[in-house]
Order: C-alpha cells, then structure tokens, then sequence
C-alpha cells in the first residue's frame, strides 16, 4: 500500500514493537508527529529537553533491554541530543535517536536549523543514517534497529529530510530480523576452560557485558560450579546479587577492599564483558600483572586494548558461556572463597558508618519498594549508590559510567519509570541536579512516581575531594553557593519535596518518601543536607597499583 514517509517511519517502529518514545517536536519534524498523533499506538513522552528524552530512552533501553527511541528536530534539537547519544555509545545502550533535517533543495544551503548530524555523530554512534529518498526510508529504520540491538549494542542516528516525510511510496510490512550471534571458537574456548581447571584462585570480574547478554544465569551457575569470588565493575552492578556470598562488591579505583585483595592475590583473572577501563584498570601496565587474563568480549576491539590477555575468547556472552559451561568440572576452592568472604566480613565492621550519605543510602537500601530501579547521576553520590545501595538483579541499576554524565539522572529515571511499569529511586547531587531539574516538570505532568534524593553538600563533591587530596585544598569554582529551597522549589513545580537535616530524620522522611511512591502519585524530591567533607573512601589514584593502595589501607 502506498503511504507517506512519516506514516511509514510510525509502521516501522509499530513493526520493531517500539511503544514507547522520549522526545521534542519542531518544525522540521511535524510531519513525524501528525502521523504520530493520527496513528495513536505509541506513547510518546514530552520531555523538558532533548538531552532528557535521550538519557529517558537510555534508561528505557537499561531497564528492558530494548531498544530505546527518541525524537528531535533539526538543528538545536538534534545537537541537544548528542550527549545523551555519546552516553549510551559508551556505555553500548541499544538507542534509535531519529531527528529531521531540511528538504533537500535546502540542504547545505545553511538553511534556517539545518545543522551535519550525521556528522556531528559519527564518532558516537555505531552508525548513523541521513534518509534522502522515501525508498529508502522504511529498510533504513529496519536497519537502524538491527544494528542498534545486535553484537556490541549501541546507539544508531536516522536523519530524515522533511520531503522524505511527506513523499509516498509503496510500504510492505516486515517482520523484524533475528541478530544470531556467530559460534565461539572451539579451540579458544578448551584453552579458557583449561586454564580455569588449572587455577587455584581465580576471581571473576563481571561487567555491563553479562547484562546486555542477559547471561546473569549463567554467570550464576560459573561461580557456583567454581567456588569462585565475582567483583563487577559499575557498568556490572546487578549482574550478581549484592546478597550473594561469592559476590565481592565494585572493583575499581572506589570499589571494595575485598574486591582489591582479591586481584591481588587471585592467580587467574576470568574478565567477562568488561573493557578494563582506567577506573578498573588504574594502572595497565601492572594490572594483572603475572596471573593469567581469560578475556571475554563480543567486541574484538577490546581484546588486548587496555590489558594483556592470556587467553580470548571473542563472542556473546551468552553463547560463550553456555559452550564453556558443559566443559567444567564443579571445583572445591573454599579455602581461596573463604579468604575473600573474611575480607568481605572484615571489610564491613571496619566500614565508617558516621557520615549522613552513609545512613541516607543504606537505609534506603533497606526501605525502598523491592526490585524497582535505581538510577544515578555522577560524583560522589553515584559512588556511595554503587557502594551502598544493594541490587539483587540485573537491569535495575541505572547510571553513566564511562561518559560520566553530570545531568543523565533525572531522563534515564524518567525513562526507567516508562520501561518497568514501576516506581524509581534516583540518587543525585546538587551539582547534578542543577543540570536536569527541568525534567522534574516531566515527572510531575507525567506522574511519574520518582523519589529523588538529592545529596545537597552546596559543592561538587567529587571535584571538591580531588581538589582536597590531589590540589592542596584549593578549592577552585567547587562551591556552589546555590540559593535554591530544593523544597520549595519542588513543591513549585508540582512535586512533593521533604527534608533530612540529621540522623534522626532519616527513617521517617524516607518512609515518607517511599510510601508517596509507591501510591503512585508522582515525583517526590528529599533534600538530604550533607556536610561537604564527606568523602567516598576508599580510593585508589589512578596509575597506583592495587597492592600498593592495600598497603596504605592496612596502614590506615
């Protein structure tokens, strides 16, 4: 049947089972959301901004592990996107950000928003699109989806010129194509496999790969059969519960000092979708040093890129597990797990629970609604959540990890909210929160039941501490001296808004809090007043090796 462009952009998404969009309408786009409108089958969120549609379907994408989608015009809607789109590239969250352009008479004539997306975006993007011919459009959208949700995930841009929205052509409906991933090799994975009969202390570390795989059951019966310790990086967080006794914590420059002794003393790393990132891999050269690297990863690029390996094996997760799996044998290395869970126990009594974040994060923990999502900005208070806040499963801890976005927090909860159907928890900071507030107008018209603690220092809390340990306390344009009433301004913009200022609120607020959103009632925002000097301990400096940062801790 024929159709125009725009109506066969909606077909396509309906064919992809998108039901749900985060975006922002403009003239170059109109066409997209008359069609939109007409069909009525889609939900589409109006957010304050395109950076927060962007960061609302990556948390989408993080929750469901669909692909996320959002839309923007041309020009400044488009450019707004591309933060959020460098967020999800480097954190590989499958997103389909599909933005308009100019006509093609119009286009490179500078015309009035016509701005290069395409290549603006090409280093952030796993590919990216600019549709010049209605033809082309409905196999290009196809395509966009196909590479966004297969292999490496990752964001794919669609730029669509305004004729091709209003131009006809014939649309066959498709069904989408099935990603198949290709089989590991055999001879990779009899080395691994040797090499872990082999080991005496191997430890596993875990990262965001296991979840995008969707492979956490696997990883699962690997450390059981083992008898083997997990540490994740951030990007891992959930892969294993934090209530598992084999699970270690977070590796990495603010990970646990059980996770730290255990690469220490571990003779065999077994590194599953991680890209041994500076954060984990603080000094490369010395990293791992002597012990044996088996590396999994579906990406090729990442072997060998930030640490040595011993051994590779080059696949999805999911597929390489369930190979190597059949080939072990159950191991007895209690006396190495009991090593680790000593540390783990010895680590939790010598913790310093005196600072009010602690008490904050840890007592939410606790009281929050089971199994809702979690989501971060960045700086210190996404290190305490990482720390402190416990998840049991995967795709309910949201956060930037290597793009590190100060703003992300309030879109990806947004989006988080939309892809479970559930309540959030988002853990900001005041510097954070000052990039994003405008989103909290979308939580409040959208009724979107977010708690938001806000750990309001009146600093950049994490720059602050770098300043203090690295810069001889010159603390150079990280106070905030912000006048805002977080309160006020909550309840101004429709939301609830209550505060901790002590120890002895913190039970009661937060039950507050929590029983607001679990009635489903919208957004409801504690300010949680937090001395500057409080600090995430324990840190390692980058290029410092973990054995010498262990000396310093045992010193402390």
């Amino acid at each position: 049947m024929k159709m125009k462009g725009a109506e066969i952009l909606i077909n396509c998404l309906l064919e992809q089972g998108v039901d749900t969009i985060f975006g922002y309408p403009g003239g170059t786009v109109l066409d997209i959301y008359d069609a939109l409108y007409r069909n009525g089958k889609i939900n589409h969120i109006l957010t304050a901004h395109e950076q927060g549609a962007a960061h609302a379907a990556d948390g989408y994408a993080r929750v469901t592990g669909k692909t996320g989608v959002c839309f923007a015009t041309s020009g400044p809607g488009a450019t707004n996107l591309v933060t959020g789109i460098a967020t999800a590239y480097m954190d590989s969250i499958p997103m389909v950000a599909i933005t308009g352009n100019v006509g093609l008479s119009l286009l490179g004539r500078d015309s009035f928003q016509e701005i290069d997306i395409c290549g603006i975006t090409m280093p952030i993007t796993k590919h990216n699109f600019i549709v010049k011919d209605v033809k082309d459009l409905a196999e290009t959208v196809r395509k966009a989806f196909y590479l966004a949700g297969s292999g490496r995930k990752g964001p794919v841009l669609v730029d669509i010129l305004k004729n091709v929205q209003n131009d006809e052509c014939e649309y066959t409906p498709a069904k989408p194509e099935v990603y198949k991933p290709l089989p590991v090799s055999k001879q990779k994975v009899a080395a691994a496999t040797e090499a872990i009969k082999q080991s005496k202390k191997p430890l596993i570390i875990a990262g965001g790969g296991i979840i995008s795989a969707n492979a956490s059951p696997l990883l699962k019966k690997l450390y059981e059969s083992q008898d083997c310790p997990v540490a994740y990086t951030l990007m891992g967080k959930g892969c294993v519960p934090d209530s598992d006794p084999h699970c270690l914590g977070m590796i990495g420059m603010h990970g646990t000092v059980a996770a730290a002794k255990a690469l220490t003393q571990a003779d065999t790393i077994i590194a599953l979708g991680t890209r041994f990132s500076d954060r984990v891999a603080l000094n490369r050269d010395m990293f791992a040093k002597n012990k044996t690297v088996i590396h999994i990863d579906i990406d090729n690029a990442e072997i060998d890129k930030n640490v040595r390996s011993d051994i590779h094996v080059m696949g999805d997760l999911y597929e390489a597990l369930t190979t190597i799996l059949p080939e072990l044998e159950r191991a007895d290395r209690h006396e190495w797990l009991g090593f680790c869970k000593k540390n783990k126990d010895e680590e939790k009594l010598k913790k310093d629970t005196n600072f009010l974040a602690y008490k904050i994060i840890s007592t939410a923990s606790e009281m929050a609604p089971k199994d809702i999502p979690v989501v971060t900005d960045v700086g210190q208070h996404q290190m305490w959540t990482a720390q402190h806040f416990h998840v049991n499963k995967p795709r309910l801890f949201c956060s930037s990890g290597g793009l590190g976005t100060m703003g992300y927090g309030m879109g990806a909860a947004i989006g988080a909210c939309f892809g479970t159907g559930k309540p959030a928890v988002l853990v900001t900071g005041d510097g954070c929160f000052n990039m994003n507030m405008n989103e909290l107008s979308t939580a409040v018209t959208q009724g979107t039941p977010i708690a938001i603690l806000l750990m309001d220092n009146g600093v950049l809390g994490m720059v602050r501490q770098w300043q203090k340990i690295f810069y001889g306390r010159r603390f150079s344009q990280t106070t905030l001296e912000k006048k805002t009433d977080y309160v006020k301004f909550a309840e101004s913009f429709g939301a609830k808004g209550l505060r901790i200022e002590n120890e002895s609120q913190v039970q009661g607020v937060l039950k507050e809090a929590f029983d607001y959103i679990a009635k489903g009632e919208g957004p409801v925002l504690v300010d949680c007043r937090i001395s500057p000097d409080e600090n995430v301990l324990p840190m390692i400096k980058p290029g410092m090796t973990y054995d010498t940062q262990l000396l310093k801790m045992e010193e402390n």
